[in-house]
């Protein structure tokens, strides 16, 4: 693949293999030289399984200093609920009309979905669309509750969803490059420390087998993961 200049020059920077995470705040930032904000993500490789049900490893976890994007909340209520959504600060709020409208015009303007367990029968209508986008609400992320209103607040607050996929990799953004090291090194030790303790009981040998932090146009800089595995346990 042919890179461009920034890239290449960015590429030169990463002289490593086995970064300390101070170091890798550091160069992700030095690296992170396109004209817009650009994110700051980390992809961690796991010794788990993931065709194995009790391997599977799926989670939340609330950013110390939020993601540095502005989320769209709809929520699928009505009543009090729907009240409750409302006051939070939703996006979006309804039940029926919303699947419609969704179902008509395809619409998605919004990048998180919460419903109140009532609802889940009317939401499983559009399943089949909401889940390929990874929009379909669950209780394992705390999308599916009766608490509207506090989940709304962890999302808009900076709650991440990180969840295995099918190469044993998981995918997350944990800031953006204008938040400066040390905003950045606190959201990346929350959620890797959140990664850690979500190990499956099954899950044998080495768990966290590689850490890669990037920005969106850098180069992927790898951490030492030998510092995680001395901490993974089982899931508590």
């Amino acid at each position: 693949m042919k890179h461009g200049k920034k890239y290449s020059d960015s590429a030169k920077l990463v002289v490593s293999t086995s970064y300390e995470p101070e170091e890798a705040m550091d160069l992700a930032l030095q690296t992170a030289k396109a004209k817009f904000d650009e994110t700051i993500e980390v992809s961690v490789r796991l010794g788990v399984d993931p065709r194995h049900a009790d391997q599977q490893v799926r989670g939340t976890v609330v950013l110390p200093n939020g993601t540095g994007r502005t989320v769209r909340v709809l929520v699928f209520a009505k009543g009090d609920q729907a009240k409750a959504a409302e006051d939070a600060g939703a996006d979006y709020v309804g039940a029926e009309e919303l699947v419609t409208k969704i179902q008509q015009e395809n619409w998605f303007d919004f990048d998180v979905c919460v419903a109140t367990p009532d609802m889940m029968g009317i939401v499983g209508r559009i399943g089949r669309v909401l889940g390929p986008k990874g929009l379909m609400p669950n209780p394992k992320s705390g999308t599916v509750t009766m608490d509207v209103a506090r989940a709304i607040n962890d999302i808009k607050s900076g709650k991440v969803e990180y969840r295995v996929d099918r190469t044993a990799i998981i995918h997350v953004p944990f800031g953006k490059a204008s938040f400066g090291k040390e905003k950045l090194l606190e959201n990346f030790n929350t959620l890797m420390d959140a990664i850690v303790r979500a190990k499956p009981a099954s899950a044998r040998g080495v768990y966290v087998r590689s850490v890669v932090v990037s920005a969106s146009m850098g180069p992927g800089i790898k951490l030492n993961p030998t510092r995680f595995i001395a901490v993974a346990g089982p899931a508590r």
